[in-house]
């Protein structure tokens, strides 16, 4: 604060002055920077017109004063004049002096010391200058210059100082200011009727506030206008303006980017206006200082909303720079507010700004009424813009829509590209399904490739069943694949022949048709195929398109399930079944032999059907081919084909026996006359020796047509058989006991008897017999030099070894074994599964076929007295060598 003493006073936050003298006589004008603590005075130290210029450091000190870093006067040339206004640049580096014969300095450089600046006449005239102000954007500097008259803008970082006359209504002193950046750093300009904002080229804004202006000032987003309400103020030489005792000032503050008035009232003699510390100060004439405190902003906004300034509030918000939750809140009291007023479309608008931190249902309880039905599909259809509707959501406005039976905005919603859909296509074609708008849930399922959806629609709701064949025909070939198995009896129904195409394809190379197929290329490269056997159950009420459906496929692919053949068999044994034309019976009947014959029928199931139809070739065939004999005899023998049971037993009797066995007990089971067919199949039964004597009678025995002379020959033959049989097993009997009689002589002969060796020739090499020689009880003799060469061992003639081995490995085989023949016969006594016992001694070799070395007393095993005889010359020989 300055003083007409010369001195300079300071007020500390905490209200304390403190003062220190600047000038002898005045101070005249004062400039503050806020970024820097230096202060810049303009006064006198001595009388008369010499203003002087001082720079004060205020964090540097003196003798406990303000450190002065310099001095210099104030004269526009060599005129003196009166300092009208002051402005200091906030980098230091300009300072404009403005002065009542209408001159402005510019101080340029360091304004501090005397040697880093140089000062010029920027602006010259004949009315007062009464406002300043530097603007700085970016790395450009300007300097407004009001006058009484005019406004004028230089630019001072272009050499030249460029200058461009903004306006002809100048401000009378302290009337003009610089906006922050929240105006664009505009000059203001008050004037009696208007406040004008200026840019650096161009006059910008106005606003009409009336009555004479004493004061303007700008802080914070808020101007400052001290207006006199007396009808004729007095104006100086300076344009400065003064109010009688009784007249009142009005002090006025204004939000300009809200358009509200923050505050007004009335004051006596108001000096001047100060803001700092985030508060405002008001110093009037009578000593007084009053402070203005700016209320936060919650406390405002609800000032606003008591009375219903809903619009202001949110602009307060806006410039307050509250986060989207505070704006939110604001939006829905809003919202609110319209709502009960009855204004609904007002109140969507606003519930509509509160999407995504409001919760939708609380809007949509509010408008489920059918009135608001249309304020209500707004609100969902921006909730869907912004990605943020769920199931329910989209369910809710296609309701909506199919409710207003607005087609167009339906189809809008529907038909949005790609990228613009924000809702789930699956529910929105549900709810379109069930509200029979079946054309747009076709397109919506279509377009996004919802295939299950657009098929169910087309084949259950519109019957559109050709067009749902032509769509299954474009899937790529899992999609049709799944869909033929779902819809392949419905379409088999009505679409007989196209569906049957369609599964040829299907099941042999399938490639989808139109663009689908065009766009993929490698897709058509690669074989697709699907099951046949699958797709069988399509056909059930259609045999005759089944019919040429697995004919095609086992045509194309031979190796095709078997599955294929099975039910083409049946097809083919049923029109043979029912046909009555012989020539054509016979082509169908070759046809299911054919079928037979390619070996990929089940067998099983292939027998079942052949039996079913009494389709007799098939039968007998497959009787062969499994090798199902007796089956073969037993169906000729139902049938009572009696040569054909005989010709059976030719034919397959040397694989099995049993069969002619059979034939004589069906024989002779029959009452008919069957003593050729008897007596042939007793041929074969006695060439082949089939069966005992006995049992043959015992089973002609049941056949009353058939007498004795029907075996008659055949007994005797066997009779007659029988008895050869006798004479040349006695006549073996006697010459194997001769045999023995005479080895056990031999050996006898050996035990008692010296033997002498009489060999002349060596049994090795042929050779005459020489000394040293060695003789064997065997009766072989060898060279000594050819034995030991030969011999394998010395006790043993090398002639006999390999056959007295056999026997040796013979005996220890049956000594082994017997050992087992009692385990076994033990083990077979204790278990309850005698069978399970058999198969695993089988398993195990037991039962292999072994020669005997011993035999029970008694016995006339002609084998076993041989080896009894190999065992005793064996064992002797041993004990001579």
């Amino acid at each position: 604060m300055l003083h007409m003493d010369g001195k300079i006073w300071l007020l500390t936050r905490s209200l304390q002055l403190t003062s220190f003298q600047a000038y002898k006589l005045r101070v005249t004008h004062l400039y503050q920077l806020k970024q820097h603590s230096i202060l810049v005075s303009v006064g006198q130290d001595e009388h008369g017109i010499n203003p002087l210029v001082k720079v004060w450091n205020l964090d540097k000190r003196d003798s406990g004063n303000p450190l002065c870093t310099r001095i210099f006067p104030a004269i526009p040339g060599n005129k003196p004049t009166e300092v009208s206004c002051l402005s200091v640049h906030e980098n230091l580096n300009f300072m404009a002096i403005g002065f009542t014969d209408g001159s402005v300095v510019l101080t340029k450089g360091d304004i501090t010391r005397d040697r880093h600046s140089k000062t010029l006449t920027l602006h010259e005239g004949t009315i007062p200058v009464t406002g300043l102000a530097f603007r700085q954007v970016a790395k450009v500097t300007h300097l407004f210059v009001a006058t009484l008259e005019k406004v004028h803008c230089y630019t001072l970082s272009i050499k030249e100082y460029p200058k461009v006359e903004l306006d002809t209504h100048g401000c009378a002193l302290r009337c003009s200011s610089l906006a922050d950046p929240s105006q664009d750093s505009q000059f203001i300009v008050a004037g009696d009727e208007c406040v004008y904002l200026y840019q650096p080229d161009e006059r910008g804004p106005c606003f009409a506030f009336d009555g004479t202006k004493l004061l303007a000032h700008w802080h914070r987003g808020y101007l400052f206008l001290l207006i006199n309400d007396a009808k004729s103020p007095n104006k100086t030489a300076f344009g400065s303006r003064e109010s009688s005792p009784s007249d009142k000032q009005l002090l006025t503050i204004y939000d300009l980017d809200n358009k509200f008035i923050a505050y007004s009232a009335s004051f006596d003699d108001v000096i001047d206006v100060v803001a700092e510390w985030g508060s405002f100060y008001i110093l009037t004439r009578d000593g007084k200082m009053f402070v203005l405190q700016e209320k936060d902003t919650q406390t405002k906004l609800e000032m606003l909303f008591k009375k219903n300034l809903f619009v202001m509030a949110i602009n307060l918000a806006k410039s307050q720079h509250l986060d989207s939750d505070g704006l939110s809140e604001i939006f829905r009291q809003y919202g609110d507010h319209l709502y009960l007023k009855g204004d609904h479309d007002g109140a969507i608008q606003q519930y509509i700004r509160t999407i995504g931190k409001l919760e939708p249902s609380y809007v949509i309880r509010k408008f489920l009424d059918a009135q608001r039905i249309h304020n209500l599909t707004a609100y969902l259809q921006a909730l869907h813009r912004q990605s943020l509707a769920n199931a329910d959501h989209t369910t809710l406005l296609l309701n909506c829509y199919t409710k207003l039976k607005d087609s167009s905005k339906l189809e809008e919603f529907i038909k949005s590209s790609e990228s613009e859909v924000h809702f789930d296509v699956e529910i929105a074609i549900k709810v379109l399904r069930q509200a029979s708008y079946h054309s747009h849930a076709v397109f919506l399922a279509e377009k996004h490739m919802h295939h299950e959806w657009y098929l169910k629609i087309q084949l259950e709701d519109l019957k559109n069943y050709h067009e749902g064949l032509r769509y299954i025909g474009r899937l790529p070939f899992e999609q049709a694949e799944s869909n033929m198995k779902r819809y392949g009896k419905t379409l088999m129904h009505h679409v007989p022949e196209g569906t049957t195409l369609l599964l040829k394809g299907l099941c042999t190379n399938y490639q989808p048709s139109g663009d689908a197929a065009e766009k993929d290329s490698q897709e058509r490269s690669r074989v697709n195929k699907a099951n046949s056997e699958e797709f069988i159950p399509i056909f059930a009420n259609n045999p005759r398109e089944l019919k040429a459906f697995l004919e095609h496929m086992i045509e194309v692919d031979p190796r095709s399930p078997q599955g294929v053949y099975d039910t083409l068999l049946e097809l083919r044994l049923q029109d043979w079944a029912h046909e009555q034309d012989p020539e054509r019976k016979k082509i169908l009947q070759g046809e299911a032999v054919s079928l037979l014959r390619s070996d990929n029928t089940v067998f099983d199931k292939a027998l079942v059907l052949c039996q079913m139809h009494n389709f007799k070739e098939g039968v007998l065939y497959l009787y062969e081919k499994g090798k199902l004999y007796q089956q073969i005899m037993h169906y000729h023998m139902q049938n009572e084909e009696y040569g054909k049971v005989v010709e059976a037993c030719k034919r397959y009797g040397d694989q099995e026996g049993c069969l002619w066995e059979q034939a004589l007990g069906y024989f002779a089971r029959k009452e008919e006359d069957c003593k050729a067919y008897i007596s042939e199949v007793l041929h074969h039964i006695d060439q082949n020796n089939l069966m005992p004597p006995l049992l043959v009678v015992q089973t002609l025995a049941h056949n009353s047509t058939a007498t004795l002379s029907v075996i008659k020959d055949y007994l005797i033959n066997k009779l007659q058989r029988e008895s050869q049989q006798i004479e040349d097993d006695e006549r073996k009997i006697r010459q194997y006991r001769e045999e023995t009689a005479h080895l056990r002589s031999e050996i006898q002969e050996l035990k008692t008897s010296a033997k002498i060796f009489q060999k002349t020739k060596c049994n090795m090499c042929n050779s005459p017999l020489e000394l040293p020689s060695v003789h064997f009880l065997c009766s072989h003799s060898f060279h000594q030099h050819c034995f030991e060469s030969y011999a394998e061992s010395e006790a043993e003639c090398p002639t006999c070894t390999p056959e007295n081995r056999k026997v040796m490995d013979m005996l220890r085989a049956q000594d082994q074994k017997r050992d087992l023949h009692d385990h076994f016969n033990r083990q077979l006594r204790s278990s309850n599964d005698g069978f399970s016992v058999v198969a695993d001694y089988f398993g195990r070799g037991v039962f292999n076929k072994l020669t005997l070395v011993t035999d029970p007393p008694g016995s006339k095993t002609v084998g076993s007295l041989e080896v009894n005889l190999q065992r005793d010359l064996l064992i002797h020989t041993k004990r001579n060598c």
